[in-house]
């Protein structure tokens, strides 16, 4: 008999996981994924289109609080927990849940998981989401480009629209973003690499993105997502920690994961951490993993007339994501702003509307920052008008994109930008050496 299977997820991993491991696999029947993180994906269905010829229907996919109900009305098997960027003891709740409720519960492991390239992979990844990611791919593609390599950048996933049409998505300008009718999320990590002339690609069927992905490839960029592990098999595997949240390297998953199979861990942020947190990450890295290699790295801030903060009331608004389930307390805005003189941050709570004040509900110690949320066009619109509720002096834009084009801010704004910047040696342009001689 086919064992029934619950996969636990956010409109990611989930997918992945299912994809190569369950879908063609005649040992078992997925009655149904289970959704949480994201909004508004839960009541949908997995298509028939991607789920293959045993799911001629599609696969369900429910709320995560129903979980005990369909274990017992489903007569649920195992249930596999399938996403990122959860605190240890959070998983455990899960699994003590699931077993009372008489199932298995199962963690699938990196070999049954990633996939094998054609071409060299280089894959950043992270110990939680908000370590700095994004800025340390965009410098390894740089630094790979300069030596004349063809760098195609693979995405996590972020297919919060129509799944079937979003099996294989290929962004090679702005109109490939409009054409896939893209979320602020979607844009905050596709954008930056298209500005540098990297082909993204991302979806949701990642076998089928490889064999497309890697005919235009010399090196493939697996850009990481919250602090998951990588779809492919890395060639070279590199994992951002945060001095910011000391600790949280070794207390989340599957960030822990990513921290023992790094080959190098990039301390990230030395420039606003206290010394005494950087000396406790670099212990805790040894400890954990004594062989990798340890990069120290900046961020530093880029923002035209600073002096205009000087004085203001501001409104930051930071990447979704970090700020959400990151639980990040600051960002390169709260930073800019302390910098330069604001005399205050003002906190959007009251003037938040909709999906935005459902935000600030569901994570409430998120402090006085806006998170840019954009899940769907009703979430942006709701954004807007919180933006332009607020009573501030000033809007603080901390996000990789210029939230001016898609939302219409009645206030003055001023962007800030961050790169990566590592101090010192070993550095990224020696730990790519033999990628690009």
């Amino acid at each position: 008999m086919k064992e029934n299977i619950v996969i636990m997820g956010a409109a990611g991993r989930d997918f992945h996981n299912f994809n190569v491991y369950f879908r063609d696999n005649a040992a078992y029947n997925v009655v149904a994924f289970t959704a949480t993180q994201i909004p508004n994906i839960h009541g949908r269905k997995y298509p028939a289109e991607l789920a293959g010829a045993q799911y001629p229907e599609g696969i369900p996919i429910l709320a995560e609080d129903k979980l005990p109900d369909i274990i017992s009305d489903e007569q649920i098997d195992t249930v596999v927990f399938s996403y990122s960027d959860v605190p240890h003891i959070r998983v455990m709740a899960m699994a003590s849940l699931v077993n009372a409720c008489g199932a298995n519960f199962m963690l699938l492991g990196t070999d049954k998981t990633m996939l094998k390239a054609k071409v060299p992979v280089i894959s950043v990844c992270a110990v939680r989401t908000g370590c700095g990611k994004s800025q340390t791919t965009r410098r390894i593609a740089d630094i790979l480009r300069k030596a004349g390599k063809k760098v195609v950048a693979i995405r996590h996933p972020m297919p919060y629209g129509d799944l079937a049409k979003q099996a294989v998505q290929r962004f090679a300008d702005y109109n490939d973003l409009k054409k896939h009718k893209c979320t602020i999320e979607e844009r905050e990590e596709y954008e930056p690499h298209i500005d540098r002339g990297v082909v993204v690609y991302a979806g949701v069927d990642y076998g089928k993105i490889l064999e497309q992905a890697q005919q235009e490839a010399d090196i493939i960029l697996w850009d990481g997502g919250n602090n998951d592990t990588p779809f492919y098999q890395p060639d070279l595997e590199i994992v951002v920690a945060d001095p910011l949240r000391v600790g949280d390297e070794l207390t989340y998953y599957p960030g822990h994961t990513n921290l023992f199979r790094a080959q190098a861990v990039v301390i990230n942020k030395v420039d606003s951490a206290a010394r005494e947190d950087v000396d406790e990450l670099r212990d805790n890295i040894r400890f954990t993993n004594p062989d990798a290699v340890i990069i120290e790295a900046a961020s530093p801030l880029t923002l035209e007339e600073p002096g205009r903060i000087l004085s203001k009331r501001v409104l930051v608004i930071e990447d979704g994501p970090t700020l959400t389930h990151g639980e990040s307390q600051t960002g390169a805005g709260v930073v800019a702003a302390m910098k330069y003189g604001a005399v205050e941050l003002v906190d959007p709570r009251p003037f938040a509307v909709g999906t935005i004040a459902d935000t600030f509900e569901k994570y409430p110690d998120i402090p006085a920052l806006l998170p840019a949320m954009g899940y769907g066009d009703q979430q942006i619109k709701d954004l807007e008008q919180t933006i332009n509720a607020c009573e501030c002096d000033l809007v603080v834009s901390a996000t990789p994109i210029d939230l001016a084009k898609l939302v219409d801010i009645n206030k003055p704004m001023i962007r800030v930008g961050y790169e990566l910047q590592e101090i010192g040696s070993p550095n990224l342009e020696e730990l790519l050496k033999e990628y690009t001689t």
